[in-house]
């Protein structure tokens, strides 16, 4: 039976599509030209607008490490974790969004820690799974997904592109 795999906000993010077309999902004010994210649907949040309609937009899928940590605690509800499963600690980045120039907070692609990020370093966004499936211990549990930030490799040289945005 295939799993059932459910975003863990909906609509924040595209759905399963492939890592090239992942991508964050905000909205855009037609008076303003604002943009936000986590989306906003009812009304225009910048307080010097008077509001116009809000329009979903793709968000870019590239940015720069503004600031990261690592969580080493399992947080309270309403995170999803199942108690039942051993903590693994996850590391958590800020990114300044390229077109955008807003920072956007989502965890690190599962491998990549703190000795893997540099401030101004350039990350992509790709799906992840936050908890489901064979991470929660069985084939049969519900796969929530979620987005990730992931460095990207430095042309020619494989490694992760680091220095000053």
């Amino acid at each position: 039976m295939p799993q059932t795999r459910t975003p863990v906000v909906a609509g924040w993010f595209t759905g399963d599509s492939t890592d090239e077309d992942f991508r964050l999902l905000g909205t855009r004010c037609s008076a303003c030209s604002s943009v936000f994210f986590p989306r906003q649907d009812v009304f225009c949040r910048n307080p010097q607008c008077a509001g116009g309609e809000l329009t979903e937009v793709p968000l870019s899928r590239r940015g720069t490490v503004w600031s990261y940590t690592d969580g080493r605690y399992r947080p309270p509800a309403p995170y999803l974790s199942d108690p039942d499963v051993p903590w693994e600690p996850y590391t958590l980045v800020a990114v300044e969004l390229a077109a955008e120039r807003m920072v956007v907070l989502g965890q690190a692609a599962p491998g990549v820690g703190v000795a893997d990020l540099a401030v101004g370093m350039t990350v992509e966004v790709a799906p992840g799974v936050l908890i489901g499936g064979a991470a929660a211990g069985t084939d049969s549990a519900p796969v929530w997904t979620t987005w990730h930030w992931r460095p990207v490799p430095s042309e020619g040289t494989g490694g992760a592109q680091g220095g000053a945005a």
